[in-house]
């Protein structure tokens, strides 16, 4: 018997199974900051350009301290 007082998330009662491959790429829009000691906005920057793909680098939006990276993968063209 479940209590009025300890409720399972409205998500738990169906049944979600997601596809495989549903999400192809994501951009983080907060992560946590060492120097500001919580998660904070960040900004993507363009670091290197290489052949396997493009290399960014998220930064605190208040202190500019890097706290992530991040790798494009370009998709491989096939020319006949």
């Amino acid at each position: 018997m479940e209590s009025k007082f300890f409720r399972k998330p409205a998500g738990a009662y169906t049944n979600q199974t997601a596809e495989p491959g549903t999400f192809k790429e994501f951009d983080a829009t907060e992560l946590y900051c060492p120097m500001c000691k919580r998660a904070v906005p960040v900004r993507k920057h363009l670091l290197i350009v290489l052949p396997e793909g493009d290399k960014y680098e998220y930064r605190c939006v208040f202190c500019s301290q890097s706290v992530g990276t991040k790798m494009d993968k370009k998709p491989i063209m096939i020319i006949s």
